[in-house]
């Protein structure tokens, strides 16, 4: 132990001599207004703030106590091919303190010589220049370590490529003391290929595979085999192409400095010419240069149907979810209390629904990259099996100056650059997150609020041509998704902005809802959950409140932003057009039963219990039917 000491003060203490000193975006933290900026409340604290935004890792000092240890067991993860483990982490320090913590470093080398210029604006440089990917506080399991100087903590850690080092600080967050360093501990196999994510393709009858690796195409090929359920001699390999980013790729910010950490590479394979309904096997594979395979777990999943197929089909919708921690690391409980209960109670669920749209604001890892494969994780065994489909939030991408709608900073660097290329989406171009899809009798339009949607623009080109694609015959089902509310919520700071809407929504958009008789319009960005009466230009055009029939007068709008975040305040104003308000986490789902009848459910995440629900029930000429500002052209010639 002394000798690792040794060794490790000797790397601490020699540091890059040719640095320079830039200003660093992401230390002046910026006001901005309250609608662009992402949930801020009284104007002052940020509350979707990365929970490793907390700590000052640039002011971290070497502080290495003799006696002081930690140790970490066991040394290899994933024998068994598993990519979570529980770690058990022994602490020994002589002189406690309340505000002790060990943070989880990956890769275990955290010292100065990973610098690069752009981390810093101090002429010496700082020890350490990269964030931990997660922390704990010494007496969260242990009330007594503050007497005794002896802690045990068991930390989950999931195969994110590289190996794991466990350190020691005194001095709180703002002030880290580094006191020890444990040994080092590697799963089986870091490379291995993992967290698949499903998504439709751009055909029905295809289904994209995409998942993360460490292996390089220079090191072996990627691919998915796969097979009917119970045809395993009828296989068949489909090769995958390799993305990856750099931090060059990043616009600033965290994710630019302290928050980097390489994403490894990111495979995505096109099963294609699939039987509609059928359930297919599947596994992640990697040819190595001396012929060997790689093997991913199998898992499975049911193709889409037939567009215009008349079954039932239900679909799960919800924005704004974030990562929860299991082992109680990183204070999330305060940043998003509702994302392990979103997550378990769809895992609860997942025979009884066939696709998930989230819709916005994912993994807020905002800059700090680890984030994204711990998302990735707590989302697989959703994501494995049924189409996992995303739509580009403001923790995503907004980003100053980097052709974001909002010039502001709220991916925290990452402007959209994780997100596009580690889900894929079938979009035309993914640095425009704005596609079509279509499942069974469903037609979906998918907006991105964080690039300019209003009339004359690209984006509003695209929403009006998806609406008028849709075969209301065979898919009479037409839905509208997008991130931010451009349409109604009754939320506080849409009030106090007065006009319960994002700024320019639906005063560029609801005549194309109307016009195209869009059934319903969800929104994320708000975290609550709220819908709102049959609506056209602020008028209910329906009394109805739990069955809806015959013409489509006025589009339904719901705001489904409870998926985890910390929750949003309703204004006190009163807002006549609201039917129901729920200020707790939740989702909702679809359920088409067949071409005439769809039920809306709204589920808490907590029970996965409905506590609000309406029907729509027409024929295909309710949709033809003349209603104001959506009528077709009609000539008086005989």
């Amino acid at each position: 132990m002394h000798r690792m000491k040794i060794q490790f003060c000797f790397i601490f203490v020699t540091f890059l001599t040719s640095f320079t000193s830039i200003p660093l975006t992401h230390a002046t933290s910026r006001y901005y207004r309250t609608l662009a900026g992402g949930h801020r409340q009284g104007g002052s604290t940020k509350f979707n703030e990365q929970p490793l935004a907390e700590i000052a890792i640039y002011e971290a000092v070497l502080a290495l106590h003799e006696d002081a240890s930690v140790k970490a067991s066991p040394n290899v993860l994933g024998l068994k091919g598993e990519d979570t483990e529980w770690v058990t982490i022994q602490v020994d320090h002589p002189e406690p303190s309340p505000d002790d913590w060990v943070a989880v470093f990956s890769p275990a080398q955290f010292n100065g010589s990973t610098c690069s210029y752009e981390d810093y604006t101090r002429i010496q440089p700082p020890y350490i220049c990269s964030s931990p990917i997660k922390f704990m506080n010494v007496s969260y399991e242990n009330p007594d370590y503050v007497n005794t100087g002896k802690s045990l903590l068991r930390l989950q850690i999931i195969n994110q490529r590289s190996d794991f080092s466990f350190a020691l600080f005194s001095g709180g967050y703002s002030k880290p003391e580094l006191k020890a360093v444990s040994n080092t501990i590697t799963f089986a196999n870091p490379k291995a290929p993992l967290y698949p994510r499903l998504a439709l393709g751009k055909s029905w009858d295809e289904m994209t595979v995409t998942w993360s690796s460490g292996y390089n195409i220079d090191e072996a090929v990627p691919f998915v085999e796969w097979a009917m359920k119970g045809h395993h001699q009828a296989q068949s390999r489909s090769p995958a192409g390799t993305l990856t980013f750099t931090q060059n790729d990043m616009c600033g910010g965290a994710a630019r400095g302290v928050g980097w950490r390489d994403p490894g590479f990111i495979h995505t394979a096109f099963l294609k010419n699939l039987w509609p309904n059928m359930v297919y096997m599947y596994r992640m594979g990697h040819m190595l240069q001396n012929g060997e395979y790689v093997w991913s777990k199998t898992y499975s999943f049911k193709a889409s149907p037939y567009p215009g197929q008349d079954s039932l089909q239900r679909v799960i919708i919800f924005g704004d979810m974030g990562k929860g921690e299991r082992d109680g690391s990183n204070a999330y409980s305060n940043k998003h209390p509702g994302a392990i209960n979103t997550t378990d109670t769809l895992i609860k669920d997942l025979e009884n629904y066939d696709i998930v749209l989230h819709i916005g604001d994912m993994s807020y890892a905002n800059g700090y990259i680890s984030q994204w494969d711990q998302f990735l994780a707590q989302m697989e065994p959703i994501s494995s099996k049924v189409p996992y489909m995303v739509a580009s939030g403001n923790h995503e991408r907004d980003w100053p100056n980097s052709g974001s709608f909002y010039d502001v900073d709220d991916s925290g660097g990452e402007c959209g650059v994780p997100a596009e290329t580690l889900f894929y989406v079938p979009a035309e171009n993914r640095a425009k997150f704005w596609y079509s899809m279509d499942y069974g009798m469903f037609h979906f339009c998918v907006a991105d609020t964080e690039h300019d949607w209003r009339i004359g623009t690209e984006q509003y080109a695209f929403i009006e041509k998806c609406l008028a694609s849709a075969n209301r015959h065979k898919q009479p089902w037409l839905i509208f998704v997008a991130h931010r509310v451009l349409g109604y919520s009754s939320n506080e700071w849409y009030g106090l902005e007065g006009s319960f809407e994002e700024p320019m929504g639906r005063e560029h958009l609801q005549h194309l809802w109307q016009k195209y008789k869009v059934d319903i319009a969800f929104f994320g960005h708000v975290h609550n959950y709220e819908r709102v009466c049959p609506i056209y230009q602020n008028q209910c055009v329906n009394n109805e409140k739990s069955h809806y029939s015959g013409t489509v007068n006025g589009t339904i709008h719901i705001v489904a932003g409870g998926g985890g975040s910390h929750l949003s305040d309703f204004s006190e104003l009163d807002t006549v057009w609201s039917i129901y308000k729920d200020h707790d986490f939740g989702f909702v789902k679809l359920t088409a039963f067949n071409q005439s009848s769809l039920l809306m459910e709204y589920k808490k995440s907590s029970d996965g219990e409905v506590y609000d629900s309406f029907t729509i029930t027409r024929e295909y000429k309710d949709v033809l039917a003349c209603v104001h500002d959506g009528c077709e052209p009609v000539t008086l010639a005989a």
